[in-house]
């Protein structure tokens, strides 16, 4: 997502929460490990801990960035330096892990981060 473009918003669907669920990358926030247009997979049981890619609701949106921990506080983490971290209020906020990314129509370029 691109900081200075409106986040897309998720809408609730009729699979159980539990299920995991695909996304398309937008923007280059989370380059060079993420490009625009790769497909990752999110877990939203998965085990958020420091380092995990995640997916955070975020002053009402969701954000797809690397969880880091900063003391007894988290905060969400841009791999591109163009991005600033954002603090994150409580890791009740992450509703989900990214487990795996994959370029459409390349699946040997599939990688798994669990």
């Amino acid at each position: 997502m691109r900081h200075d473009d409106p986040s897309p918003r998720i809408e609730p669907s009729g699979c159980d929460s539990a299920e995991a669920f695909a996304l398309r990358v937008i923007g280059q926030s989370m380059v060079p490990e993420f490009n625009e247009g790769e497909i990752i997979v999110i877990e939203p049981e998965g085990l958020a801990k420091d380092g995990s890619y995640v997916l955070a609701l975020h002053d009402g949106e969701f954000i797809f960035r690397q969880l880091r921990a900063d003391g007894p506080a988290w905060r969400l983490h841009a791999l591109n330096p163009a991005w600033p971290d954002l603090p994150l209020a409580s890791l009740a906020d992450v509703r989900g892990v990214v487990i795996q990314k994959a370029l459409p129509g390349r699946r040997r370029a599939s990688k798994r981060y669990v």
